[in-house]
């Protein structure tokens, strides 16, 4: 809010560059860990910023749903191309192979980023932002923060989880590990174009419910499958889902601050990327230990159930007060 969105954008793309190329030429355990590290940190200076600049760019509410859908589905083309690309070319070109075609085109995105944002210049907010205490005060900006952290907590649960499962009950090969990501991540994509636009008309708080509701029953279908072949389908639905959860959300944390107050978006969408996060970080590390102890069935019924249970919380964002309100 106090420098613009460019810069923080710009130092992102550097921090990422420099993280692909230690990912590529790391050899211990521990550059492995600093290198995703920093690669979280250039991570959450560039979608924060980027999600900001589109906020402010974007003040129609309509045009700025449709714009993070198309930006969104971004993100879902990254992890569309990332798990098959990776797995193949981890298998049969080697490990360093998809970090540098990766570190190309981050110095590609870098070019384009200096030549039409120009991170050089200082473009400030041009109103005060509301304290980050404040906004975590308000409970509509919670209940969207929450639906983000749990629709997303679902597939960083199966990241970790689905290819060991596969392993022990399916003796997939390698290549296949990434493979099985591929109908969420190809529905994901469709999921946040067409929901960007279709989420304002129908009212993006059922969009949300809708979608929540779906995670919880897609979750609930992955151990039935006994292949590949058998995950499409409840993979397929949690990626459409997710899509309907985030295309949906995103836009409502900047309509939420433009109703309740101040319209400066940096704090915002900190909370959302933090909520994000938070389901990629609480996912994995609960998945992990519950599988241990339970089973893999049983970590897809508790996620499920908490999407679904989850899911009516979404009827309190059909329409929130204004702050006179």
């Amino acid at each position: 809010s106090r420098i613009g969105y460019h810069i923080p954008m710009f130092l992102g793309f550097t921090i990422m560059f420099l993280s692909t190329v230690m990912f590529a030429f790391s050899g211990t355990y521990t550059l492995l860990f600093i290198a995703r590290a920093l690669q979280g940190i250039g991570s959450s200076f560039s979608s924060v910023a980027g999600l900001g600049l589109l906020a402010s760019v974007y003040r129609d509410d309509s045009e700025r749903g449709s714009a993070m859908g198309i930006a969104l589905g971004g993100l879902a083309l990254g992890v569309l191309i990332g798990a098959p690309f990776g797995s193949v070319m981890y298998e049969f070109v080697g490990k360093a192979s998809p970090f540098l075609v990766l570190a190309f085109l981050a110095l590609l995105d870098g070019a384009l980023q200096l030549c039409i944002l120009q991170p050089s210049r200082t473009c400030p907010e041009s109103t005060k932002a509301t304290p980050v205490s404040t906004l975590l005060r308000d409970p509509y900006i919670l209940v969207a923060a929450g639906a983000l952290c749990f629709s997303n907590m679902g597939v960083a649960m199966l990241e970790p989880t689905l290819p060991i499962w596969m392993l022990q009950t399916m003796c997939s090969p390698q290549w296949q590990l990434g493979m099985a990501f591929l109908p969420a991540s190809i529905s994901y994509l469709i999921g946040t174009n067409l929901f960007g636009i279709l989420a304002n008309r129908m009212g993006r708080w059922l969009c949300s419910m809708i979608g929540m509701a779906v995670v919880g029953i897609s979750l609930l279908c992955v151990p039935l499958a006994t292949n590949i072949y058998g995950l499409i389908g409840p993979n397929a639905g949690l990626g459409f889902a997710i899509g309907m959860v985030d295309s949906s959300m995103m836009p409502i944390m900047g309509y939420l601050v433009d109703l309740r107050h101040t319209s400066a978006y940096g704090t915002v969408y900190a909370i959302a990327d933090v909520a994000f996060c938070m389901g990629f970080a609480i996912g994995p590390s609960t998945g992990g230990a519950i599988v241990r102890a339970l089973g893999f069935p049983w970590l897809m019924v508790i996620v499920g159930v908490l999407n679904v249970a989850y899911a009516p919380l979404c009827w309190l964002l059909r329409s929130p007060p204004a702050t006179e309100e």
